[in-house]
């Protein structure tokens, strides 16, 4: 890996959510922080294998050496489950010799050139689904309504509703947990008066995209609404595909078919056709 000041690590998280990836790179680079992607299964933190912690290690210290190898400053991170394992788990058994920060943050310190670029009026009062957890290392709760307010045309409609753990993934498990939380988000963009729903993670966002369909509400993340001020196109096809009728019809035969039909079937339509929460 060629030495540079900056990595952005998405994490290994990354088939369902590309577009969000490439606007997030894009989105550095317009505000002049050059950073390197660094991701896939060879890049993971580890916690897909937390219940097996030798392996967990293994694959942290994989990564920890790729970032130290890559003589990097700074590591900008996406996904809320890498950052809080390198904070907590990858920098106890490896040295770091880095710093790190969120996307928001990054974006958040580059503000002043990031709001002349965002030229594109957006329409819209926006309710974001904050949860209480990750905010307690990184404010998330308040920078991703800052930056979303600088858009012309957006409105942040705040509401006093915080999610349990820090994102809609630590809340799957618990019997009843999620579709109380995604109720009583209705019910909030019902009592706000908010048009979208902005998700912050990706976990929240492959939870709340039903919405849409069911309930009649606009759901972006918060780096689909930035994109939209700077008036990027992008196209979220994971909303799409998991809202269509016919699944493999919104996927397209060329895709199904570079893919793998029986891939497809095994690996992509059983999440796209379970049960929505609500």
């Amino acid at each position: 890996m060629a030495v540079t000041e900056n990595l952005f690590w998405y994490g290994c998280n990354m088939t369902r959510h590309g577009e969000i990836i490439r606007l997030s790179q894009r989105l550095l680079e317009a505000v002049g922080v050059g950073a390197a992607p660094v991701g896939g299964p060879g890049a993971c933190c580890g916690s897909p294998k937390e219940s097996t912690p030798r392996i967990a290690e293994g694959m942290a210290d994989r990564t920890m050496d790729k970032f130290s190898a890559s003589g990097a400053n700074r590591v900008i991170t996406w996904c809320p489950s890498c950052h809080m394992n390198l904070d907590d788990f990858m920098g106890q058994s490896k040295a770091q010799d880095f710093d790190s920060r969120h996307l928001c943050e990054a974006l958040w310190e580059r503000r002043e050139a990031l709001a002349p670029l965002l030229t594109h009026p957006v329409k819209t009062r926006f309710l974001v689904d904050r949860h209480v957890g990750f905010h307690n290392q990184v404010p998330v709760n308040d920078i991703i309504p800052g930056l979303l307010s600088m858009i012309p045309g957006a409105e942040h409609v705040d509401h006093p509703l915080r999610g349990a753990s820090y994102m809609c993934f630590g809340l799957a498990n618990v019997p009843g947990a999620l579709p109380d939380h995604l109720r009583a988000t209705l019910d909030a963009v019902r009592d706000s008066g908010a048009d979208t729903l902005v998700t912050i993670f990706h976990s929240c966002h492959r939870e709340m995209v039903g919405l849409e369909r069911d309930h009649g509400v606009r759901v972006l993340n918060w780096v689909h609404l930035l994109a939209e001020g700077m008036g990027w196109d992008y196209a979220d096809d994971y909303k799409t595909w998991r809202n269509a009728e016919d699944k493999l019809a919104a996927i397209g035969p060329d895709r199904v078919a570079e893919a793998g039909e029986v891939a497809v079937r095994k690996l992509v339509l059983p999440e796209l056709e379970r049960p929505r929460p609500l």
